[in-house]
């Protein structure tokens, strides 16, 4: 069971930005992505994900091919993904974020609104007790009726996991989720992570405070210039002499 990349590429223009990008991650692991500025970080998430094309390559969830889907059936089919800027809905409180993000609501729709009142209650109720749940995992209880525009940083990024955890995710794609984020908090949001990994969801993380980093994830791979350049234990990797020269500058 995993998420399975196999030679992903990806031009804009006459740049190459993905160049042939492979990795395998268990499905229930902490898995981190570190890399320069420019690396090709991103790009790779948005194909994964689905927000971009590639120009060739396969994305597998648990064996299954999912790169031919749409992102929204993607997250369907258990891969979600977080953003570096959350994208919350500002003059919504927590709570009512929560509950937007909830899949299928057959009140979306003026026939199910209009013509199944019973089953629109039902789901109404399922859903607020999931984000009640959700917000008491992530420790959001105490501003659940704030409008998301007044939370912190650090915040913002739990509402933007709680979130993706609305959709009921197999593996989450985190973008940053320290970034912003003041060191309390870091430790907070780590801690809320491993909690949830530990409940059989998976991540692929990008970050670029690598003392978080390595202490939240026992994988890492480093990506340079399009391409994976090294994986595995994070002292390993910090230890091997192309990761330096690549992310670290050359330092010793």
């Amino acid at each position: 069971m995993s998420l399975d990349i196999a030679n992903i590429t990806k031009n804009f223009g006459g740049m190459r930005v993905l160049d042939g990008v492979s990795l395998s991650v268990p499905t229930g692991s902490l898995f981190g992505l570190i890399g320069p500025n420019g690396a090709g970080k991103s790009t790779l998430f948005a194909a994964i994900s689905g927000f971009q094309k590639q120009e060739t390559g396969e994305v597998r969830l648990d064996g299954t091919r999912i790169d031919a889907l749409t992102p929204h059936a993607r997250a369907r089919a258990g891969l979600v993904r977080t953003f570096q800027v959350p994208r919350e809905f500002g003059h919504l409180t927590v709570r009512e974020n929560l509950c937007a993000a909830a899949p299928n609501q057959t009140g979306e729709s003026l026939l199910g609104l209009f013509f199944r009142p019973a089953r629109v209650a039902r789901e109404e109720a399922e859903i607020a007790a999931e984000a009640e749940e959700i917000m008491q995992r992530l420790r959001l209880t105490q501003v659940a009726d704030q409008p998301a525009r007044l939370l912190s940083g650090g915040q913002k990024k739990l509402l933007e996991l709680g979130r993706a955890l609305m959709l009921k995710p197999r593996f989450i794609l985190l973008d940053e989720p320290f970034a912003g984020v003041n060191p309390v908090l870091i430790a907070e949001i780590a801690e809320r992570i491993r909690d949830l990994n530990a409940t059989g969801i998976g991540f692929l993380i990008i970050e670029h405070d690598l003392e978080a980093l390595t202490r939240l994830t026992p994988y890492i791979a480093v990506l340079d210039r399009g391409r994976i350049i090294a994986e595995g234990a994070p002292d390993a990797v910090l230890a091997d002499v192309q990761v330096r020269e690549a992310y670290l500058g050359g330092a010793v």
